[in-house]
């Protein structure tokens, strides 16, 4: 099996062709546009690995952006024993789907 990992928002994926991935949300992007990923840690093709130091040169990964949308809503409640202290907030974290094409070695 065909893998790569990814660094993307902070966070490492790992990916195949065809994979559907929910990351941090990604600037400015049309639906059906592409995507370059050059961080690219590790490449795995028919169990011979590649490790970067501590990225790949020359490695790619192509993805396809599909949609960008919101988290379900997230409480955060903070509450203080005996006082009458609540404060109640809730948080949507914004994502972006990516669907990935090609990994390009």
């Amino acid at each position: 099996m065909n893998f790569a990992v990814i660094k993307t928002g902070g966070k490492q994926y790992k990916v195949a062709e065809g994979d559907i991935l929910t990351i941090e949300k990604l600037p400015d992007y049309e639906t059906g546009g592409k995507v370059v990923f050059d961080e690219v840690l590790l490449v795995s093709r028919e169990g011979v690995a590649k490790i970067g130091e501590p990225n790949l040169k020359g490695v790619t990964v192509d993805g396809e952006f599909v949609e960008e949308g919101r988290h379900k809503k997230l409480i955060v409640l903070r509450y203080k024993n005996k006082i009458n202290y609540r404060k109640l907030k809730g948080h949507r974290q914004p994502y972006s789907k990516v669907k990935i094409s090609k990994i390009n070695v």
